[in-house]
């Protein structure tokens, strides 16, 4: 039989301040939970929307951002600068499309760099990846200077961080030269999986294909939460402040409320990016480099040594769906 040990005030204190726990009745501990919103791809993708024309992707950004600011939700959205220029289309379409992001900065809320073209790192030479991060800065650093903002975040598209440990090492150098802070991931899923059924279905008028796949998402990402809590909880011993990125989509210009809700419900509270990576965890060490595009609990454990843990996955008939959309 252990002998039993008093733990002292002053080292439980110093216990609850690293975990992250505030005492409860009963002498149990609850997380203190937190999560910062990131939104990829904006505009808008073009497989998540109904139309990829600049007045509805306005009108999908309006309820996104209504949804978000209903929520005191300070989000981040990570800009392809590519997706303002569209072949052949009539003049005044790049503006309209910057007028689309405008509406980001108006509604107080930050962009970052998600690549001009949203290469992959993995492919990509460093020289050239480097080239597309500059050439996706300009009308993204001008609309945060009108709103008194630097342009400080980057996100990897597809999660890649490179093949060989120098080649990310460099590439992030040349970030933090730029005055970049990198946006990690932690809360990963396949909301876009679902988006493109979604938008598939309301481009059919399927409206009721359309709920069943909202549904299915809402419930899908209640399992990737439960997931993540799961995972930090067992490489970190608590729960971290955690980081969530979704698309700018019609599914979450539909659905981020209810979303939100079902957030909330679990205990959270919407947190800046800026805070979040404050936590300790981001400082784990990291050295992944593969060909998965994955979330950094991901990243922390194969750099610990130990086994990925397999991330939830979408129903499959989402996923068969999916599958068969014409690409």
């Amino acid at each position: 039989m252990r002998a039993t040990r008093l733990v002292s005030p002053l080292l439980l204190a110093a216990l609850v301040a690293v975990l992250g726990t505030a005492p409860v009745a009963g002498g149990a501990s609850a997380p203190a939970r937190s999560v910062a919103i990131t939104i990829d791809d904006l505009p808008a993708p073009p497989a998540g929307v109904v139309s990829n024309q600049p007045a509805a992707l306005a009108a999908l950004t309006r309820r996104l951002l209504a949804a978000l600011a209903a929520h005191g939700v300070p989000a981040v959205g990570f800009v392809n600068e590519g997706k303002l220029h569209l072949d052949g289309e009539e003049a005044g379409g790049a503006e309209a499309r910057t007028a689309v992001l405008r509406l980001w900065t108006e509604a107080g809320l930050e962009l970052g760099n998600h690549t001009y073209s949203h290469r992959s790192l993995n492919r990509t030479p460093l020289e050239e990846f480097q080239a597309d991060v500059v050439r996706g800065e300009p009308v993204t650093r001008k609309l945060l200077a009108e709103a008194g903002r630097p342009l400080r975040y980057f996100r990897h598209p597809f999660l890649q961080v490179g093949l060989e440990l120098p080649k990310r090492r460099e590439f992030e150098r040349f970030l933090a030269e730029r005055g970049y802070t990198v946006a990690p991931v932690t809360v990963d899923n396949d909301d876009y999986v679902f988006a493109a059924v979604y938008a598939d279905a309301l481009r059919r008028g399927d409206g009721e294909r359309a709920g069943r796949v909202a549904a299915g998402y809402l419930d899908y990402m209640e399992r990737v939460f439960a997931f993540v809590e799961e995972v930090s909880r067992r490489l970190t011993g608590r729960e971290i402040a955690q980081i969530l990125l979704i698309h700018a989509n019609e599914l979450n210009a539909d659905h981020f409320g209810e979303l939100a809700k079902r957030i909330e419900a679990r205990g959270y509270r919407f947190a800046t990016l800026e805070e979040t990576l404050r936590d300790p965890a981001y400082a784990l060490p990291d050295d992944y480099v593969g060909n998965w595009g994955i979330s950094w609990l991901h990243h922390w454990e194969l750099t610990a040594q130990r086994p990925r843990s397999p991330s939830p996955d979408p129903p499959a008939w989402i996923q068969q769906a999916y599958d068969a959309l014409p690409r």
